[in-house]
């Protein structure tokens, strides 16, 4: 059994309150799970409204299948136009 995490920290440009981080949050956390499947979680900054970071995990029993599932998820990260990707970090255990 293969273990993925990936630490993303991002910056929220549009957001002016903690209510839109939220919201903008929400909406990208749903998106990561129900297109690949990972579990998802807000783990840092949580008290700032601009900054956030996300703690992304995947299982499987290959470690290239979990490489691709959080580079996928990167993908759709950086295609979001209010978000800007500023760092990432991807371990397996």
């Amino acid at each position: 059994m293969i273990v993925g995490l990936c630490t993303v920290e991002l910056f929220l440009s549009e957001s002016h309150s903690l209510k839109e981080k939220r919201q903008v949050l929400a909406s990208l956390k749903d998106r990561l799970h129900e297109k690949f499947n990972v579990s998802v979680a807000e783990v840092g900054d949580q008290e700032l409204w601009q900054k956030a970071v996300l703690g992304m995990a995947s299982v499987a029993n290959e470690q290239q299948h979990v490489n691709r599932i959080l580079d996928q998820g990167l993908n759709l990260i950086r295609s979001v136009p209010s978000v800007d990707l500023l760092k990432f970090h991807i371990e397996f255990l």
